[in-house]
């Protein structure tokens, strides 16, 4: 059974044991650390990578979500993924950065707790997300991603923050 990865550069196909590639099967992931682990996501998909700065709150929004700042003259939530996905400890430090991301004809901006490199993934390096009970539905995660010793959790940003679950966003999304 083959499983795809539709990215924004294209549509990579991996099975659970590794097979042969092409070379227009590699994809690019952003990485990033939320906690102890290390997440990916679509390059393609990130418009710019910032310094945080205290957004301003919004009423009645829920937690995860921290406010709005003004980006060169467009309102971009921020959301911090660090407590949508209820990390033990969240703290605000000069590694904390914040990607923005286009997604579509929406800009949103997610707090993480820092950002190590772009990675290059061929099939071969995918394997199958296993099925399990985490903080993040198994409908937003692609695949993991293997470099090495690192294991990446790639995550199908686009579908994460469009989810219901994401709140004040998805509405404002859709």
């Amino acid at each position: 059974m083959s499983q795809q990865i539709a990215t924004a550069s294209g549509t990579a196909t991996f099975q659970g044991a590794p097979m042969a590639a092409a070379a227009t099967s590699i994809c690019e992931f952003l990485a990033f650390k939320l906690g102890s682990e290390e997440y990916g996501i679509d390059i393609l998909r990130v418009q710019e990578i910032r310094s945080y700065e205290v957004p301003t709150r919004m009423a009645n929004a829920p937690t995860h979500v921290k406010g709005v700042i003004n980006l060169r003259g467009v309102i971009v939530p921020i959301l911090d993924l660090r407590m949508k996905f209820n990390l033990e400890q969240v703290n605000y430090d000069s590694f904390t950065v914040v990607i923005v991301l286009n997604l579509g004809a929406r800009v949103v901006g997610m707090v993480v707790d820092g950002v190590s490199d772009v990675i290059t993934l061929t099939p071969e390096q995918l394997r199958p997300v296993p099925e399990f009970s985490s903080a993040v539905s198994s409908d937003h995660l692609l695949a993991i991603g293997s470099v090495g010793e690192r294991m990446l959790i790639l995550l199908d940003i686009e579908k994460l923050m469009t989810s219901a679950e994401m709140g004040l966003v998805a509405q404002t999304l859709q």
